[in-house]
């Protein structure tokens, strides 16, 4: 259900982004400041829900939240249980979720070594080195033992389950049995990229908090807390990230800005196509060590398309991603009939993608292919 307190370091962990601190370990949360908000009020006025549901895109702090609030409720006296102040006035209502780093609760929650609290998540398969392909119904139903046995002290417990999207049928059906009849003094999280894929009668016993993308400053000083200097490209990858933490510092690890320039660049002469440049593209995704190189530029080339078809739809991007970007997307997309050719031409190589990825194509021969498909798709437009 969770990995040991010694094999913390160890051991990959499903619920953090390679090259990233855990979101365990991160002090602060850009940009979700409403959110919080919204959390403190329900707990301020007794109406704290007993099954939140953290949704947003991928990478915006929706596991940092959860921790927040988790070792926030951990840290505070059940109802009746605080005694009150010296004349048994009742404490200030909290404006923050922060609570000191050097407290018991932060330190043991940080080793995951805290008795009523629980994290759910896929687990890592060292034999095979693999994580398992999702949270099955087992972690589900060892939450029975953890009730039980965290219920001694009449305090509160916390459940983070990271993904709730990543349950198999028989684990979502398992949880929904405690959504339905929670434990007292329980709070569960669920950590949602896609709530749609959720069981409609989950979303129905949680509250949802939605957490929104960040913009470029909060993005640039949620990276500079990660330890990635990104100050000279902090516009583009809001834009190229979408607002997503986790994917800036993919962006950022895999030199994503300059490598979105150079697509860019080879697209900017289309019809009249570079075919050494679209050769070297191509041949750089090949082997092994370009895997994740591979996935950058096909995600790089989904997010070049789409950038055009909104151009063309009347919305070109407010920053540029790349010098000279605004230009070619202006050339290449002039009305909304290119928008709609450029838009149906992501949706094919975006299957074409899918497809070539799991029947193990070979990475140059489809770079090279969409590379091809993008200029004869520019030659019709501007025909």
């Amino acid at each position: 259900m969770s990995t040991a307190v010694g094999d913390i370091e160890a051991l990959p962990e499903a619920d953090c982004a390679p090259g990233a601190p855990h979101p365990r370990s991160t002090p602060q949360l850009f940009g979700q400041a409403q959110a919080e908000a919204r959390f403190l009020d329900a707990f301020n006025t007794g109406r704290l829900h007993h099954a939140w549901l953290i949704a947003g895109p991928r990478g915006v702090g929706k596991a940092t939240i959860a921790w927040r609030i988790a070792r926030f409720l951990l840290s505070q006296p059940v109802d009746g249980q605080d005694g009150g102040g010296l004349f048994g006035d009742a404490p200030p209502a909290p404006d923050r979720l922060d609570i000191d780093p050097d407290s018991p609760i932060f330190r043991r929650t940080q080793q995951l070594a805290e008795p009523r609290f629980c994290l759910v998540r896929r687990t890592y398969d060292e034999k095979k080195g693999k994580f398992s392909a999702g949270i099955s119904v087992d972690e589900i139903r060892k939450l029975n033992s953890f009730f039980h046995m965290s219920a001694a002290d009449g305090g509160r417990r916390v459940v983070i389950v990271d993904a709730a999207d990543e349950m198999n049928v028989s684990a979502a059906n398992a949880l929904l049995k405690t959504l339905e009849e929670p434990p007292e003094h329980c709070t569960l999280l669920l950590i949602s990229h896609q709530p749609s894929r959720l069981l409609p009668t989950i979303r129905s016993r949680c509250r949802t908090l939605h957490l929104q993308s960040l913009n470029a400053q909060d993005l640039g000083r949620a990276l500079d807390q990660a330890g990635f200097d990104a100050a000279d490209h902090s516009a583009a990858l809001a834009e190229l990230s979408a607002g997503s933490v986790g994917e800036a510092l993919k962006l950022t690890s895999l030199d994503g800005v300059e490598t979105y320039g150079a697509l860019v660049a080879l697209f900017s002469g289309v019809p009249r196509l570079d075919r050494q440049k679209a050769l070297a593209l191509a041949e750089s995704c090949v082997g092994a060590a370009n895997v994740d190189r591979y996935e950058l530029i096909l995600s790089l080339m989904d997010r070049f398309l789409a950038r055009l078809a909104r151009t063309g739809a009347g919305h070109p991007p407010i920053v540029e991603a790349a010098a000279g970007e605004a230009d070619t997307m202006r050339r290449l997309a002039p009305d909304t009939g290119a928008a709609q050719v450029w838009a149906k031409l992501q949706q094919e190589l975006g299957a074409r993608a899918a497809h070539a990825r799991a029947v193990n194509l070979d990475p140059a021969a489809l770079i090279l292919d969409m590379v091809f498909k993008i200029n004869d798709t520019a030659s019709q437009i501007l025909r």
